[in-house]
């Protein structure tokens, strides 16, 4: 009994799912849409018929039409008029040659029937038979029929052909489609006739054909395309619309949608637990929401009235201390107009002073000049102008800082990004700053740009850490202080190496010769001095005059994978290789000291810039850029990104200007090493290398030179900024 009330229960809530969405009814003969959804035959044509489309409302069923399915028939004696069935000859010829009711023959464009579908709000194709084309879902009528005995057990099923009120059915007809009293039966069956074959069954409320009628030549259905992911009959296998599609049986395809149904609904109601403690989890949470959400309101509220009144008690001491000064200096002024006036109201008593002054009688002089200074003191003090300061001006209020200057002379990527800034000359200071930077290669993304943020940088620099290689990156900077911030920076591109950056130090101990060679001490550097020797050479260069080529290897050896690294070349020097080689050759070649001079000595012994035949199939061991005098020498056989290719082929041996640093990007799987202007990242070589071993980086010296390799960006000692742990900016 539990069980069956669960299943009852079940029943009763699936009700939703067997309705109809346009008359909110359970389903009625329900047709299959080509979008998976459902819809009532009946009100599949109402649909139609309001968009427009008359006649193309076919009987998609692929039974006889039953007395009960069309609203005329109320009687028996209108049942007996039954509809000509059409030859199947000429079933077949009108599905072969595509002339049914509906399309003219020779019609070059058919008319294609939209459906609105109600479910998915979107329309759907029914191709140029309408409704005629889509399959009954019997499936589903079969669940909407043990519905409807669920809920209503115990109710009796009504004659369907009988006037109001109608009686209780007790016989059923699968042919005719419907249910009868016993006066109807007989009436609809009489004897003589056809329907007399007809066998009784019990009543129902719908009846259903035996099996799936393919819609377009009334046959079984009995393999599915998954192509066009439908049921087909034997005819429309052998038709081209489905030539070269994957058919198989219907069996097939039942057990295997069989078995993916149930193993989805295995897990669902077994993880029903589980998802009732999260809904349960999910309501929690959203309550937790509201309540935060609400207390965050009413505090940011609050913080507003608090900042309102500090506004507020601020902005009147401020008024009151300008009031105090302006009275002040009212005060002052006033004075000083008033001394000035008082000067001019007394011009009579200077024409007596000028009189008084002709007295030459001594006595009386001193009595009447006593008595006219005691009236008039200006005249014993001198009239002085009291300067009172500049004019009264509104409070100084703080600005922000000017827009920071990126330097990008020092600002560059290598194994990290180091950025440096400054203030223009007469910017307010800043207390700290704010670095945003986002990648440029990355597919837009619909919305605002999206900046990576780090906040509160002090000083003027930063490193950038753990960069994506072979990106382009865009950064800004701007100020910030008390009067808040202040714009940001021109924007400044950069590009990371293609590859991550090996790390190496020189080692001498390969091909270096003490005397001539001068690593530095942290070994990141080397210095060629040519001494006497190349002096001879060049007094003797007939006379078969030795000199030595002095190599330095890194001290770390490649074996997979993609690497980079970057030096710098003294525009001075005599003549410079730089590039790399597998470490047992180099080794062998170098050991030895090399004529330079003699004619037997080939400098060129493996692959360079200088000298290379590009039809060469075997790849070199050595691969090396030829720098010399502030020049770098591309051969003929160079792959380069310089432009120096012609329009027929590549062009002849050339030379172009050495830049700041070259970048050695070595991609080992490939047996391909690349030469790039570290700066710029434009392309110089690209060459073939024979990766069969361990390859290390190499430079070679003829003559003096100077080489210095990049230090990490890492060990200079600014603040740190790791990339990923920026936050996002909206």
């Amino acid at each position: 009994s539990g069980a069956k009330g669960k299943g009852f229960t079940s029943m009763k809530n699936m009700e939703k799912e067997l309705l109809c969405p346009v008359c909110q009814e359970m389903y009625k003969q329900p047709l299959v849409l080509p979008c998976t959804h459902n819809v009532c035959q009946a009100c599949a044509r109402e649909v139609l018929g309001q968009q427009g489309y008359i006649g193309h409302g076919g009987d998609p069923s692929s039974e006889p039409t039953s007395p009960a399915s069309t609203p005329s028939t109320r009687s028996p004696r209108l049942a007996r008029r039954t509809l000509p069935k059409p030859d199947r000859l000429d079933r077949l010829l009108k599905s072969g040659f595509g002339t049914y009711p509906g399309r003219k023959r020779g019609a070059l464009h058919p008319q294609a029937i939209m459906f609105p579908c109600p479910a998915c709000q979107g329309d759907v194709d029914l191709g140029e038979r309408g409704l005629a084309g889509l399959f009954r879902n019997l499936t589903l009528e079969r669940v909407v029929e043990r519905y409807r005995q669920s809920v209503s057990v115990g109710g009796a099923i009504l004659c369907q052909l009988c006037k109001p009120p109608p009686l209780e059915a007790t016989k059923g007809c699968a042919e005719c489609r419907a249910s009868f009293c016993n006066e109807c039966f007989k009436l609809l069956h009489p004897w003589g006739t056809q329907k007399a074959q007809h066998e009784p069954t019990l009543p129902a409320l719908s009846f259903r054909p035996k099996g799936l009628m393919c819609p377009d030549h009334k046959e079984e259905v009995t393999h599915y395309c998954k192509t066009c992911q439908r049921l087909v009959c034997q005819l429309c296998r052998v038709r081209r619309t489905h030539g070269g599609h994957k058919i198989t049986p219907v069996l097939s395809a039942y057990q295997a949608l069989k078995d993916k149904l149930t193993k989805s609904l295995t897990y669902i109601l077994g993880n029903q637990d589980t998802v009732q403690t999260q809904i349960c989890e999910l309501e929690e949470t959203v309550r937790h929401t509201e309540v935060s959400g609400q207390q965050a309101k009413e505090e940011v509220a609050q913080l507003v009235r608090g900042l309102g009144a500090v506004l507020d008690e601020k902005r009147a001491s401020l008024l009151q201390a300008i009031e105090e000064c302006q009275q002040e200096r009212l005060a002052r002024l006033g004075a000083q107009i008033q001394e000035h006036r008082s000067l001019l109201d007394g011009s009579g008593l200077v024409g007596y002073a000028q009189e008084v002054l002709k007295e030459t009688d001594q006595p009386c002089f001193v009595q009447a000049a006593k008595q006219l200074h005691n009236r008039y003191p200006g005249v014993s003090c001198p009239l002085t102008f009291r300067p009172l300061g500049p004019p009264l001006t509104p409070l100084s209020l703080p600005t922000v800082p000017e827009a920071p200057v990126i330097d990008t002379q020092r600002t560059f990527a290598y194994d990290q990004i180091f950025l440096c800034w400054r203030l223009p000359p007469h910017s307010p200071p800043a207390w700290h700053y704010t670095i945003e930077f986002r990648r440029t290669d990355v597919p837009a993304q619909p919305g605002p740009t999206r900046w990576q943020r780090r906040e509160e940088v002090r000083g003027t620099s930063a490193l950038l850490e753990n960069p994506d290689t072979g990106s382009v990156y865009v950064l800004r900077v701007r100020g910030c202080n008390k009067a808040g911030y202040g714009e940001y920076s021109e924007d400044v591109h950069l590009h990371t190496p293609p590859a991550p950056v090996l790390h190496f130090f020189l080692d001498g101990r390969w091909g270096a010769s003490r005397e001539r060679l001068a690593i530095s001490k942290d070994q990141r550097a080397v210095r060629s001095v040519p001494g006497l020797p190349l002096l001879l050479a060049a007094e003797r260069l007939l006379t078969g005059c030795h000199l030595s080529v002095d190599v330095v290897l890194g001290d770390v050896a490649v074996t997979q994978g993609r690497s980079y690294w970057a030096c710098a070349v003294d525009p001075a020097s005599y003549l410079v290789k730089v590039g790399v080689g597998l470490e047992s050759k180099l080794q062998e070649s170098f050991q030895g000291a090399p004529d330079v001079i003699s004619p037997r000595y080939d400098p060129d012994s493996g692959h360079d810039s200088g000298a290379e035949d590009a039809t060469v199939e075997a790849s070199p061991p050595f691969a090396f850029l030829t720098i010399g005098m502030g020049k770098i020498l591309l051969g003929s056989g160079a792959s380069s990104g310089a432009g120096l290719t012609g329009r027929d082929g590549p062009a002849a041996s050339c030379t172009v200007p050495l830049p700041p640093r070259l970048g050695i990007c070595l991609d080992y799987e490939r047996g391909r090493v690349s030469f790039l202007d570290a700066v710029s990242f434009r392309g110089l070589l690209e060459c073939p290398l024979d990766c069969s071993g361990p390859v290390c980086p190499a430079f070679c010296f003829i003559g003096g030179g100077a080489v210095q390799l990049q230090e990490p960006v890492g060990t200079k000692p600014e603040r740190k900024v790791t990339i990923g742990g920026f936050a996002k900016l909206d």
